[in-house]
């Protein structure tokens, strides 16, 4: 036979209402409940317990010595449970440690600049930040955040993007005057190129030509594993790079790259989202608080020629 389950906090607290009220109809009533009600859980409390808890009579309800200790020891656990459940409440405010991993250009272009005013905002919460280009397991690495730029794999991670960000080729103005500004997809061969060496990079990149999307091979004379390094480059006057817009926005506009070939640029982006594990119920308040912040803040839309 299935035991009956027991709501013990339940009868804690109809005991201790009776108790405070100083009657069973009295305790109804402050419940909403029926009197008749009231005196069956006691009475079933007192049967499960095997001992009397109240002296019932006419005038007035009187304890036992069992009825006292357990009204007393009733009144600490229900103070207990009070104070989880406001402990529990008050995470409604985001507090705490909040643990974010993000690649290497947003991180330092986008995600620091904005962590000054969101701590404004909520000084409750403690700001634990890691930079990396590679793509960490969220639960191995403690993670409650994470930002990753272009195609998601499949995953239980739950997604919240940020915005499309524009690629485009850029040098800097002294590559330029020395090596010349290339006017079609094809003068790129006779340009020094700056790549990338990690195993899933295209060594070709896409152009618009004619109106037909094609490809030109990119093998450049430096090569870098994460965008900061080939932007870094750029600046330095290496050579040309095809970089997001969320990265280079900001020398473009201040003139220390030059987008090139934007007539053949095919439009391409790359997505920027917010990741977090979405399957363990509701999240932390600090966890939501920041996701809604960067979805308000972050801008990674800009078009070439618009000051960010």
């Amino acid at each position: 036979m299935a035991r009956q389950e027991i709501n013990r906090s339940g009868e804690m607290e109809v005991f201790a209402r009776v108790v405070e009220e100083g009657g069973f109809t009295a305790a109804a009533k402050a419940l909403s409940m029926t009197p008749s009600a009231v005196s069956k859980l006691v009475a079933r409390l007192e049967a499960r317990l095997g001992s009397r808890l109240v002296v019932r009579s006419t005038r007035k309800l009187q304890l036992t010595a069992e009825g006292l200790t357990f009204h007393e020891r009733s009144l600490r656990v229900l103070a207990d449970l009070d104070e989880a459940e406001r402990s529990v409440a008050s995470c409604a405010v985001p507090k705490g440690r909040l643990r974010i991993n993000s690649n290497v250009p947003f991180g330092i272009h986008h995600l620091l600049p904005l962590i000054p005013r969101f701590s404004a905002l909520h000084p409750e919460v403690q700001i634990d930040v890691t930079l990396t280009d590679q793509v960490i397991d969220l639960l191995d690495e403690r993670a409650e955040l994470a930002i990753r730029v272009g195609p998601l794999k499949p995953s239980q991670l739950v997604a919240k993007k940020l915005g499309d960000s524009r690629m485009v080729l850029v040098a800097s103005p002294d590559y330029l005057a020395r090596r010349g500004t290339p006017k079609h997809p094809d003068d790129l061969a006779a340009h020094d190129l700056i790549t990338f060496n990690f195993s899933r990079h295209r060594d070709e990149w896409p152009v618009l030509v004619d109106g037909e999307r094609a490809w030109r091979t990119a093998h450049g004379r430096a090569m870098v594993g994460d965008g900061e390094s080939a932007g870094r480059l750029a600046l330095a006057g290496q050579g040309i790079t095809r970089l997001s817009m969320f990265h280079i926005a900001h020398d473009i506009a201040a003139g220390r790259l030059v987008p090139v070939l934007e007539a053949f640029n095919p439009g391409d982006v790359e997505t920027i989202s917010a990741v977090y594990v979405g399957h363990a119920g509701p999240l932390p308040a600090r966890v939501r608080a920041f996701i809604d912040f960067l979805a308000a803040e972050v801008d990674v839309d800009w078009p070439v020629g618009r000051t960010p």
